[in-house]
């Protein structure tokens, strides 16, 4: 049986699928927000899987100089505002999706276009995929204000769950893997999780 192709925008697809949910692991000036690195620890996985290349691209920049009064006296910062471009590039096909987007960073002198770039990279890649933070995420509609409420857990990588996977040696084992990961007939994991446990089960 041929092994069935996916096109670009399908193996994307199949990553907005996976990825369910973060929650919020970085902190500042009050803020909680979902940071770049975790971002990348559950997206990056899934790009090397379908062979998908993100390209970051500075299309416009702009420097304006920022002085203002800090608790610990006058601060000068370098504001940076960018437009950029990420392209989805598919390696086994060559098919590409360009997307415009705009970011801004101010840090010390030399450090506000990095900001504006990793600000952009980790947006980007949440936005895109239509990735929920938290229930308690200020732009949520559904907030409920004083109440605590569970959330979805993140997915799991890809590579964790083949490892995980191939260590399980029955096939109630491999079920009981399959529902602690959060999946059920009302709650169907994607088709490349489903190939993952249809084939070890097979070779059982």
């Amino acid at each position: 049986m041929s092994e069935i192709k996916l096109n670009l925008y399908q193996k994307l697809l199949e990553i907005q699928k996976a990825i369910i949910g973060l929650g919020k692991d970085g902190k500042s000036f009050g803020y909680a927000y979902v940071t770049g690195s975790k971002a990348l620890e559950h997206i990056k996985p899934l790009m090397n899987q379908y062979g998908l290349i993100l390209k970051q691209e500075v299309l416009t920049i702009s420097n304006q100089r920022q002085d203002y009064q800090a608790k610990s006296g006058s601060k000068s910062e370098i504001l940076t505002c960018t437009t950029q471009k990420f392209t989805w590039i598919d390696c086994e096909t060559g098919e590409k999706d360009e997307n415009l987007f705009a970011a801004n960073g101010q840090n010390d002198w030399e450090k506000g276009l990095g900001s504006a770039l990793t600000y952009a990279e980790r947006y980007f890649l949440l936005k895109f995929f239509h990735i929920a933070t938290d229930e308690d995420d200020i732009d949520n509609p559904q907030r409920d204000e004083g109440k605590s409420k569970p959330i979805q857990k993140a997915a799991v990588p890809i590579d964790e769950v083949i490892k995980r996977v191939n260590e399980l040696a029955t096939e109630a084992e491999l079920n009981a893997y399959y529902l602690e990961l959060g999946y059920s007939k009302t709650n169907p994991a994607t088709a490349a999780i489903i190939k993952i446990f249809a084939d070890r089960k097979t070779s059982l």
